[in-house]
């Protein structure tokens, strides 16, 4: 039995106390990764954004809010697992300046600036064990496979998961994993469920029995 750690669903980057940025993640793909992991007797922390998904009853989960509480979160419990998949869509960028009170409409618009989050998948890919494994998701609209092999080197993943823009918030998905020299190793589509069945399996096969 493997402890897997999972990062799920989107963060809040906030501008001001009741406005923020995110994304369109649901977490459901982070909810059916868990299950695949627990039917497989494996045992599941997750680290989940805000969401309106049940997550499994016997998975351990942690809520956060913000793409660095997440990173602090994967940073804590990443040492007592033998390896994550990053499901989560956190929020890449961050306004450098949070008011702290309600900005008021001037009739001028709005100026963000913004600065890049912290990279949670690549930190962990940068510290993680011999025995420990990675496994990233990249969710690209154009030059998707070569893309997805930056981000995968970039990160220091053993495998990534390719898929697009229509996964966000979407009872199906369509995937492809690579591998580190650039082989697909799995390429399958599906519903939510079906897809993490396959994901898990090649995670089993690649990354658990060696």
């Amino acid at each position: 039995m493997a402890h897997i750690l999972i990062t799920s669903g989107p963060t809040r980057q906030y501008i001001d106390p009741v406005r923020y940025l995110t994304n369109a993640s649901s977490g459901k793909m982070g909810a059916c990764l868990a299950d695949s992991c627990l039917n497989l007797g494996h045992q599941v922390t997750i680290i989940s954004g805000p969401v309106n998904v049940a997550y499994p009853e016997e998975a351990n989960v942690i809520n956060v809010s913000t793409t660095g509480e997440m990173l602090a979160a994967a940073r804590h419990h990443f040492p007592d697992a033998d390896g994550v998949i990053g499901a989560a869509a956190p929020c890449d960028y961050s306004p450098r300046i949070v008011q702290d009170q309600k900005i008021k409409k001037t009739g001028d618009g709005l100026t963000l600036h913004l600065e890049e989050t912290p990279d949670i998948i690549a930190t962990l890919g940068g510290i993680k064990l011999a025995h420990q494994w990675v496994v990233g998701f990249a969710l690209e609209t154009d030059d998707q496979r070569f893309r997805a092999l930056v981000k995968l080197e970039a990160k220091c993943c053993d495998l990534i998961v390719l898929n697009g823009p229509s996964a966000m918030d979407s009872p199906n998905n369509t995937i492809e994993i690579l591998d580190p020299v650039g082989t697909i190793v799995l390429a399958t589509k599906g519903t939510k469920p079906e897809v993490a069945d396959a994901i898990l399996q090649t995670i089993e096969q690649k990354l658990l029995s060696s």
